[in-house]
């Protein structure tokens, strides 16, 4: 291990070890510029993700009317979608373990670019089936690898802070389709919002080939690139220095055969399967929100921009609320995720009552984004600390994937409730009991990390027992 250690923020002198532990070096760390570059850089692919996610929901009401689409109609294409979102994550989250985050980051980008520029030229329902369905592979396939990412270059003690201020770049994405969609589609249409969401991501992925790192750990995982891994402990450190034939372990084990598997050994069944039903309840709420609240305030009385403008609250609130509860989640983890989604309960409810007045339900919305928005993207950041790195992307990738499910069922329930002429309150009551079920399973975690400690995979002892590093390294 390293020979010496300065105190504070100061650099470690490593010029004459031979092993280097790259987490501990990183945990020793203060944020520099290198991870605030790379958050930014991920952060920019979950923006355009955010975008092209939600676009759709926003255009409904307009795309409903020009192809005389009943609300029943609308929830397949929302799904379509969120279909092809959940096999992206369950694909390429164990796909990037393998082969490095960059490579899948990249195609990932290019796929949902080029699939957003395509939806705008369809002319019929079932061809946007299917194009939604193969944007979502590329939309699916980001998310996990740029949590993985982030997490992997962040000292554990700003992890979740700085995974879930990365995150931020998916609820502004969000928020931005509905003003743009807003100061789009009365003057150019609904297709101008895809031809400006798939025509960003195509720009992105030169500045991805080029400055975005594969992940320093996952290099060092590998132990093929030892050079690379001095060169990026480098760039967090520049005052660090390493000997030549240094070499780079990760105190993890390297789980080799199928990840999925490993994300039900060493005890890791049980926080698995309940960090699974915080995703699905989760999403579930997301998505019926955003995909329904811009048509259901335009059903109200509000204009279709006014409807976007108003439900794009609920991004603006998942912004605000990431920011607030950065810190919070770092020092509490799940305690404080269960509280956050106990409170989203009653602000959900509370949009279904509030209906009529914009600023009211303006308030509701901006409350529920806060919550479920900002709980979920807690929620990535605590189940990237929770697996070691040779199934990181597969962890997160599999709750994102299983989220999915609730992310398909969230709108298709909405258009069964509507349809079948449930009331608004009704609707929005329905739509609460998922943020409990959240809370519920929030609160288990909570009572697990308690028990054992609550620690990542790379500290000492994890949410349970069983998540601690490998006595061996690779």
């Amino acid at each position: 291990m390293a020979d010496s250690q300065a105190q504070g923020s100061v650099a470690i002198d490593v010029a004459g070890a031979s092993l280097v532990d790259v987490a501990g070096f990183i945990d020793q760390q203060p944020v520099g510029g290198f991870q605030i570059k790379l958050l930014l850089i991920c952060a920019s692919v979950l923006f355009l993700d955010g975008f092209d996610t939600t676009a759709i929901g926003f255009v409904a009401p307009s795309l409903a009317k020009e192809w005389s689409l009943t609300k029943s109609a609308l929830g397949p294409v929302f799904s379509a979608g969120l279909f092809g979102l959940m096999i992206g994550a369950l694909l390429f989250g164990p796909l990037a373990d393998r082969v490095g985050r960059k490579k899948i980051i990249i195609f990932s980008t290019l796929a949902f670019g080029i699939g957003t520029l395509a939806t705008a030229l369809v002319q019929d329902v079932n061809t946007l089936l299917v194009i939604r369905f193969l944007t979502g592979l590329g939309l699916g396939g980001a998310m996990p690898n740029t949590v993985a990412m982030t997490s992997e270059f962040s000292p554990h003690r700003r992890r979740a802070t700085m995974v879930m201020i990365m995150f931020c770049g998916f609820s502004l994405g969000a928020a931005l389709g509905g003003l743009l969609a807003a100061a789009l589609i009365p003057q150019f249409g609904w297709r101008s919002v895809f031809v400006v969401g798939g025509a960003a991501p195509l720009l992105l992925v030169s500045i991805l080939a080029f400055q975005l790192p594969e992940s320093v750990r996952f290099l060092a995982l590998t132990g093929r690139a030892h050079a690379r891994v001095a060169q990026l402990l480098g760039l967090i450190s520049p005052t660090a220095s390493f000997a030549p034939g240094t070499q780079f372990v990760v105190n993890e084990p390297a789980l080799p055969g199928i990840p999925v598997q490993h994300l039900f050994r060493d005890g890791r069944t049980l926080v698995t399967l309940l960090l699974w039903v915080v995703f699905f309840m989760s999403l579930l709420d997301i998505y019926f929100l955003a995909n329904w609240l811009p048509t259901v305030l335009n059903d109200l009385g509000a204009s279709v921009s006014v409807a976007a403008v108003i439900g794009s609250m609920l991004q603006v609130g998942g912004v605000v609320g990431t920011f607030a509860l950065g810190s919070v989640i770092d020092r509490f983890s799940f305690r404080a995720l269960a509280l956050v989604y106990f409170i989203a309960v009653f602000a959900v409810g509370a949009i279904g009552q509030l209906g009529h007045s914009v600023i009211f339900v303006s308030m509701a919305i901006f409350a529920a984004g806060f919550c479920i928005v900002g709980g979920q993207i807690a929620a990535n950041a605590l189940a990237a600390g929770f697996y070691p790195t040779s199934v990181r992307a597969t962890g997160v990738g599999w709750a994102l994937g299983i989220g999915r499910v609730g992310s398909i069922v969230g709108p298709l329930v909405g258009g069964v409730l509507l349809t079948a002429k449930w009331s608004t309150g009704s609707v929005f009551l329905a739509a609460a009991t998922a943020a409990m079920c959240a809370s519920l399973a929030a609160f288990s975690l909570s009572r697990l990390a308690g028990m054992s400690g609550g620690k990542s995979a790379d500290q000492p002892s994890s949410i349970d027992a069983t998540m601690r590093p490998a006595t061996t390294s690779t």
